[in-house]
């Protein structure tokens, strides 16, 4: 099996064709047609129809919400259990103070970089994932994610 590139702030965003463009594209072709169908031949069974079509595409954003939420959920606790193993002893205590969205980022720094970009974080309060991103030279790859 061929090597995959490595991972950078550049190419970590996950995109899966068949899930993001097709289903998405099927779906909202889908919800348009009906919208257009109940508009031109209005009728119980039009709206049902429409109806139907709104449910599957909430459905669909629903299934890549609950996933990413649950992902979410187990990285934070990760991303603790790993703080609490590299951090200094001074900065143990403060391992609560990370918000979800900050251990999210920092999952893809370096064991090595961790202490120091984890201090940043914290003592500079910066909070956007992508500002934590960008400050990581040496990328730790998340080949696992949804």
């Amino acid at each position: 099996m061929a090597e995959a590139r490595p991972q950078s702030y550049a190419n970590h965003r996950r995109f899966v064709p068949a899930f993001h463009f097709l289903t998405f594209g099927i779906l909202g072709i889908n919800l348009l047609w009906r919208l257009y169908q109940t508009w031109r031949h209005f009728g119980p069974g039009s709206v049902i129809d429409l109806l139907l079509a709104g449910a599957l595409v909430l459905l669909a954003l629903y299934t890549r919400y609950f996933a990413l939420r649950a992902q979410d959920r187990v990285i934070r606790l990760e991303e603790r259990l790993r703080l609490a193993r590299l951090l200094p002893p001074d900065l143990h205590s403060r391992i609560e103070e990370f918000r979800p969205s900050q251990l999210i980022a920092l999952r893809f720094a370096s064991d090595e970089e961790l202490p120091e970009l984890a201090r940043a974080v914290l003592e500079e309060g910066i909070r956007n994932r992508d500002q934590i991103k960008q400050r990581i030279r040496s990328w730790r790859a998340d080949r696992m994610r949804v």
